[in-house]
C-alpha cells in the first residue's frame, strides 16, 4: 500500500508555499521509493528554537526497529495510538508529506501489473499524514506515512489508502487535533 510517491517539484514548491504560507522547496522524484529522502513539513523541532512555526525537513522514508524483519513505511491510523511503536510519535511528532500523488499496482491478467497514479482531482498538492522519529547521531530523521480504510475511489485498487489531510486541516493535524475533510482523488492508469 502506497509504496511509491510522485513528487513534481515545480507544482509542489509553488502551491505548497502559497497554500501553507511557508517556504517549501523540494526536488523532482516522480517515483520516490521507501528508504529515500522525502521533503516534509512539521512544527520546528530544533532544540535551539522556541518557535512553533511550520518548517521544512528532509527525512528518510521508513524505519527499521530492531524487532522488524523489513522496513516499515506505513502505520494504520486506527491503531497508531495503541501500538507502542507509533504511540509516542502520534502524540508528539506528527508531520505532513506534500506530494503530487501516489502509485498502486493492480494485476489485470497481463504479463505485468498495471500502474495507477492517484492524485488530487483539482491538480493541487496532497498532504499525507506522517509520523517522524528521532534521528541517530548524524542521521536524517525517519518517517512513516499513515494509512486509513480506502474510500470509494481507491477501494477497487487497494483496501488501504494514505491518510490525506485537507489544506485547511494541516495546522490542526500537526497540533494533535482533529480534521474534518479529505481532498477529492482521481485515478489514472500510467
Amino acid at each position: 500500500m502506497c509504496g511509491r510517491l510522485n513528487i513534481l517539484a515545480n507544482m509542489l514548491n509553488n502551491q505548497v508555499s502559497d497554500e501553507l504560507r511557508v517556504r517549501y522547496n523540494t526536488t523532482d522524484n516522480p517515483d520516490l521509493c521507501p528508504s529515500q529522502i522525502v521533503t516534509t513539513l512539521c512544527k520546528n523541532f530544533s532544540s535551539r528554537s522556541n518557535t512553533n512555526s511550520l518548517q521544512q525537513y528532509e527525512m528518510t522514508w521508513g524505519i527499521k526497529p530492531a524487532w522488524a524483519k523489513k522496513l516499515l513505511i506505513n502505520a494504520q491510523v486506527e491503531t497508531a495510538m495503541e501500538k507502542p511503536t507509533w504511540r509516542n510519535a502520534m502524540q508528539h511528532r506528527r508531520c505532513i508529506v506534500p506530494c503530487s500523488g501516489w502509485f498502486e499496482w493492480q494485476d489485470e491478467g497481463g504479463l505485468s501489473k498495471q500502474k495507477y497514479l492517484f492524485s488530487h482531482a483539482d491538480g493541487k498538492p496532497l498532504y499525507m499524514a506522517g509520523l517522524w522519529f528521532e534521528p541517530s547521531e548524524g542521521e536524517q530523521p525517519e518517517l512513516v506515512t499513515l494509512t486509513t480504510a480506502a474510500n470509494e475511489v481507491c477501494r477497487p485498487y487497494h483496501h488501504r489508502m494514505p491518510l490525506l489531510i485537507a489544506t485547511s486541516d494541516v495546522g490542526s493535524w500537526l497540533e494533535n487535533g482533529l480534521f474534518t475533510s479529505q481532498p477529492t482523488i482521481q485515478v489514472m492508469a500510467v
